[in-house]
């Protein structure tokens, strides 16, 4: 299981990946869920802020806990107006490594991050068996060469899954904009874990899976409605 934040405006890329620390360690892990620590690697994805037309994506991605690589990234230096972070433990011992890291990306210019575990995505696609639910996940979500993610097909394709999984909490990002899916099946049995949390203030959106009080007091928080698609546009460029 994993935690997700995701900053859009104007913020300080340091105060997020703060938040984004917090978490993987557990310091903020008021949920019903027996995973506090995730360390088996993180990754980021934001859109350049000095690229130009288009401010393309950038995307990290490293095998190590947060709490002992976060320096040597690149995020320190960054400066943007949108970032998503995502802090992982596998769901399973097998799916560790770099090919497991999230963001996942495609060549149509997505990238993907999950907090969940849905095994019967690959049913989805077609497949004979799961090699890695998020992967499937994501292909079964987000059709190739779309050019954005409509909300209601994307609940609609959750609700169709066959039973097993518990989350499809996720961040699918392209070039003109981002996604936060916030869906989690009937019969979950940690929903504290899998609830998401809004921060709002002028200019600034966050939303995380736990609220973070290095950010903003718990107060200033709310709970994301479940069952929802919140889309996040890009500027574009005049």
């Amino acid at each position: 299981m994993c935690r997700l934040i995701l900053a859009s405006g104007d913020f300080a890329v340091a105060d997020i990946t703060a938040a984004a620390l917090d978490m993987s360690c557990g310091r903020t892990a008021a949920h019903d869920n027996p995973t506090k620590v995730h360390a088996h690697g993180w990754g980021a994805v934001w859109r350049e802020h000095e690229q130009g037309p288009g401010h393309g994506l950038r995307a990290h991605t490293d095998v190590r806990p947060m709490a002992d690589s976060l320096h040597e990234s690149l995020l320190p230096e960054v400066k943007t107006d949108f970032l998503a972070i995502h802090t992982r433990n596998a769901s399973l011992e097998s799916q560790r490594g770099l090919d497991f890291t999230h963001p996942l990306s495609r060549d149509d210019g997505w990238y993907f991050m999950h907090n969940g575990y849905l095994p019967t995505a690959y049913q989805g696609l077609g497949l004979p068996a799961s090699r890695f639910d998020s992967r499937e996940y994501f292909d079964y979500l987000v059709p190739r060469d779309a050019d954005g993610l409509d909300p209601a097909a994307a609940l609609g394709r959750l609700d169709a899954l066959a039973p097993g999984g518990n989350s499809g909490n996720a961040i699918a990002v392209h070039p003109a904009g981002a996604y936060l899916v916030h869906w989690s099946a009937p019969s979950v049995a940690t929903p504290v874990f899998f609830a998401m949390q809004r921060l709002s203030l002028p200019g600034l959106e966050v939303i995380a899976s736990e609220v973070v009080p290095g950010l903003a007091p718990a107060g200033l928080w709310e709970p994301v409605a479940a069952g929802t698609v919140s889309y996040f546009p890009f500027p574009k460029e005049s």
